[in-house]
């Protein structure tokens, strides 16, 4: 561990951490979107994006987005749930993990990246507060405080420029205000699930220096049993603590710099891999993808994992420093991230028997796997920004950014394999602008471009042999678009855009006996042209796009496979197109629905491309014997967790009650469609549709300064496969179980 961090992490921990939960032991209430002011007069709130790093009305941008407000969020987390409960909740959106409640993988319009390693690069940025968290386990850090949440779909790589060519999730937190204000919540349901999130801000200095201190603290208790030692709730508890803490400086009316710190620590369950679920078992004799009779949801069958447990801390600080001169806003970002942390897991899903004693067990496990990983790593970014504030016919913004890493990996095999550690750096710049003119009064065009140089090495520390890489790559992406007004609330706007994702090293296979693998930089051009509209009185939102992309050299994951091996690979093309629709109604005042549907379809185009198969499942796809292992074409398969379909919906209902009260009911669902799990297709190794749905009932009082409720997700108990592990058995991993429970909240 580095000393920055111990320094860091003694700040945190101890008496501080506790003194802050217990200050801020109730949640914040999930507050209404921001246009609670526009149901008075029965329109629909407008959506604020900052797609283009400021802040515009989404009907005004050329891209396509989806924004979760707070309600939302607040209804989406209500479970406790992790990051990857953000799946669905946008058309084109999945997220999934095969690392509990870290290193989830984001997947946008099909583009995203199977590796399960903590090295893995994604071509989907997630950013919080303008700052990209480029690690997987960075990407896991809790969504809460926070004012919303924007999927960008399509490359944004001119503006962020972290491996976007795919799109980004930007999370933005509450800011300090000069206004005093709290606020606090407490749920409990199922399973012992608790969710507690309270803040509390204002004024320490009048106009001069403002706080805000936010905390989150989600738990569950072990309920699963563990069939194998015959243990009752043993394992699947969680405690993840997470603290925000912010101090805004105004020194004069054109400057303000913004101090925050992050900080996190997860004491809980890595994933849990169930053996021999999918397939024919000795009592059902059809290979299917449906989970057997070996499936139950509250029981495995572990002899290994250590308890499948996973401990990680997180810290990062932000110093975000701006000033206004005539015409134009200097922006400054520096930002310091650590993440140190391990997880381990029964990853074979089961014991090696085929049954127990007297019956049951999870059937033939061919080799017993019991594996640890763990990261120790820290981040640096840096980013300086100058933009354009006059109200001409042009804006613009120009910048440069700095990006740096540097984290040991070790994985441990409990008997195999022996301990190895890797050593990953990583060090890239860019320089990037853009310019929007005002064409006409209805025309406006916008062009983007930027300079990256991505320089990437590798190294074994201990445990093998040193195998040093060292990769790199220099690119310019660019984009232009047109937006026009075809109307007082309609418009359109095309958009054509190029991106890339710098290559890739990939050294896991070290710690099994087989070098590290490399992947070379993958190019994206993407069209797209799309619509805009409010009609009806503003009662009635229709956005919706249409697009088609091809990926030069796309970066593919071969993983797992009955080699046990992660390597990366290129093919030589892939190519995507589809459609998103993004709608909302304000049927009335107090009933708001909205609906959001994609249709994606992806293609891996690659007619000698070949890789490894799992050792008991049906593959459907061309095999081959290949240097002495049988290999599957994959040429025509679609991109790995891309379903076809996907879509949501939620609706709001809310009956006034005396002068101030209000009764309401809230659902929200999601939806994907069929997915294949991996780059080959088999039988077995891929999902029928999935949903999942919520609901929340409650009163509100005093015009929404307290409320009390009762909620569910996953209301209908759906058992889900999220993902799979093929190399050994038929084992897959599943969705998070209903909760049902009840919340108090303020907000002053």
């Amino acid at each position: 561990m580095s000393l920055r961090f111990s320094a860091i992490r003694a700040a945190l921990t101890g008496s501080t951490v506790l003194a802050a939960a217990a200050a801020f032991g109730l949640a914040a209430p999930a507050a209404a979107q921001d246009g609670a002011s526009a149901e008075d007069d029965g329109q629909l709130a407008t959506i604020i994006v900052t797609a283009n790093r400021r802040e515009e009305n989404l009907q005004d941008v050329p891209v396509s987005a989806d924004i979760l407000d707070q309600e939302r969020i607040g209804a989406i987390f209500s479970g406790a749930g992790d990051i990857t409960a953000l799946a669905g909740t946008a058309p084109g959106l999945n997220v999934e993990s095969s690392n509990g409640r870290v290193a989830p993988r984001f997947y946008i319009r099909g583009l995203g990246n199977t590796d399960f390693d903590l090295a893995a690069s994604q071509p989907v940025s997630v950013l919080l507060d303008d700052v990209v968290l480029e690690n997987v386990t960075l990407k896991s850090f809790p969504v809460f405080d926070v004012e919303r949440v924007e999927v960008l779909r399509g490359p944004q790589g001119t503006l962020f420029g972290r491996n976007t060519p795919a799109g980004a999730v930007k999370i933005t937190s509450i800011k300090p205000s000069q206004e005093f204000t709290a606020s606090g919540s407490l749920s409990y349901g199922s399973y012992d699930t608790i969710s507690l999130n309270g803040a509390v801000g204002g004024a320490l200095v009048e106009d001069k220096i403002a706080v805000r201190i936010a905390a989150q603290l989600q738990h569950r208790a072990d309920w699963i049993d563990n069939g194998f030692t015959g243990d009752e709730n043993a394992l699947g508890g969680y405690n993840d603590l997470a603290l925000r803490g912010q101090v805004l400086f105004t020194p004069t009316e054109r400057s303000s710099i913004l101090a925050a710190v992050n900080y996190r620590n997860l004491d809980g369950s890595s994933t849990f891999f169930r053996a021999n679920v999918l397939g024919a078992t000795t009592t059902q004799l059809n290979n299917t993808n449906k989970l057997n009779n070996n499936y139950d949801r509250n029981t495995v069958f572990y002899d290994a994992g250590g308890g499948n447990l996973a401990d990680y801390e997180q810290v990062g600080l932000t110093l975000t420093g701006a000033y206004e001169f005539d015409g134009m806003t200097l922006t400054s970002i520096t930002s310091y991230w650590t993440s140190e942390g391990s997880s381990r897991g029964d990853i074979d899903g089961g014991f090696g028997a085929v049954f127990l004693p007297g019956g049951g067990g999870p059937g033939l496990i061919p080799f017993p796997s019991d594996t640890q990983d763990s990261i120790d790593l820290e981040q640096f970014t840096q980013e300086i920004r100058l933009a354009s504030t006059t109200d001409g016919p042009l804006s613009w913004q120009i910048g440069g950014f700095y990006f740096s890493s540097d984290f040991d990996v070790t994985t441990v095999g409990f008997d195999f394999p022996p301990p190895v550690t890797v050593n990953h750096t990583n060090d890239a710049w860019a320089l990037f602008g853009q310019v929007t003119y005002q064409l006409t009064d209805t025309l406006r065009a916008t062009g983007g471009i930027r300079y990256t140089d991505d320089q990437k090495d590798f190294v074994v520390v201990s445990g093998a042999a040193p195998q040093p890489r060292s990769v790199g790559d220099k690119n310019v992406d660019w984009d232009i678009s047109l937006f026009a007004d075809v109307g007082d609330d309609a418009s359109v706007y095309a958009k054509v855009a190029n991106s890339f994702r710098a290559p890739t090293i990939q050294g896991r296979d070290v710690a099994f006996f087989s070098a590290p693998s490399v992947a070379q930089s993958e190019n994206i051009t993407s069209w797209e042209a799309g619509f805009k509209s409010e009609i009806a009185d503003r009662r009635v939102r229709l956005n919706g796009a249409v697009y088609y992309y091809t990926v030069s050299d796309p970066q593919f994951t071969a993983v797992g496979g009955a080699g046990n091996l992660v390597q990366l690979i290129n093919a030589n093309k892939g190519e995507g197109y589809g459609f998103e629709l993004d709608s909302a109604f304000q049927i009335t005042p107090r009933f708001l629905v909205t609906l959001g549907v994609a249709y994606n379809n992806t293609e891996i185009q690659d007619a000698n491309l070949a890789v490894g198969i799992c050792a008991q499942c049906n593959v459907t796809d061309p095999t081959r014997v290949i240097s002495g292992t049988r290999r599957a074409f994959i040429d025509g398969n679609p991109f790995p967790n891309a379903p076809e379909w996907s879509g949501d919906l939620t609706a709001r209902y809310g009956i006034p009650v005396g002068n101030s009260g209000e009764f309401y009911i809230f659902t929200d669902w999601v939806y994907l469609g069929e997915t294949n799990f991996l780059l080959y297709e088999s039988r077995e190794f891929n999902a029928k549709s999935r949903f999942e749905g919520g609901l929340k009932v409650g009163y509100a009082g005093n015009d929404g300064q307290w409320e009390v409720a009762a909620f569910a997700r996953n209301i209908t108990d759906e058992d889900n496969v999220l993902g799979v592990v093929d190399f050994n058995n038929n084992t897959a991993f599943v969705n998070e179980p209903r909760v049902i429970g009840a919340m108090v909240s303020f907000k002053y």
